[in-house]
């Protein structure tokens, strides 16, 4: 952590709302961006970003300085998201308009950003179909470079059952990309099939 940034926390800890809102700009996208990707949805994510910034806020003076407040703040909205999505049953996202967010300021052409797009939301219609906690388990390990302790610690997991979690749901991803595949290639061969020849 910065100097200015525990300077803020203390400040926070002692009631200045204020310092808080300066953590708030700070963490506000990587906060937002996990939200996302749990939950697949912008306005879902935006209201479970304000969630998770008014817990850590009522929580803050049991804030252990010990812990990374970073990993502290995103633990509490994983287990927001987690619990959001027990409560839907794990409830069907379309990502035909979820607006892709980009963690890199890189600007690519008309085409590569299309390609872009369509892999972004293709991942984020695989991570929808894991289970919460193996979302939110993939999600920090791969979008915030979290080791498996970090991410134990998030989720109140074993470093053993996080190296499982991320095995199942690579697995599951991977299994899912090669169905969707195998239904394209079938889908072009019986299209090119249906065609009469051109003489």
């Amino acid at each position: 952590m910065q100097s200015s940034e525990i300077s803020w926390l203390k400040q926070a800890q002692n009631g200045d709302t204020e310092a808080f809102a300066r953590l708030v700009e700070l963490y506000q996208k990587p906060v937002f961006n996990l939200c996302y990707r749990m939950l697949g949805d912008p306005a879902e994510a935006e209201d479970a970003a304000q969630e998770t910034f008014l817990r850590a806020f009522r929580s803050l003076r049991r804030y252990d300085d010990n812990r990374p407040f970073g990993t502290w703040l995103l633990s509490i909205a994983a287990h927001y998201c987690i619990d959001k999505l027990r409560k839907q049953r794990m409830s069907t996202v379309s990502t035909d308009e979820v607006e892709s967010y980009q963690l890199t300021d890189k600007r690519p052409g008309p085409e590569s950003s299309l390609a872009q797009r369509e892999e972004q939301q293709m991942v984020q219609a695989l991570l929808l179909e894991l289970n919460p906690i193996e979302r939110a388990a993939v999600v920090m390990y791969y979008w915030y470079d979290y080791s498996y302790a970090e991410i134990g610690e998030a989720l109140s997991l074993t470093e053993s059952a996080v190296k499982s979690r991320l095995h199942r749901a690579r697995r599951a991803m991977a299994l899912k990309v090669l169905e969707q595949r195998d239904q394209e290639i079938a889908l072009e061969r019986a299209r090119h099939g249906e065609q009469s020849p051109a003489y």
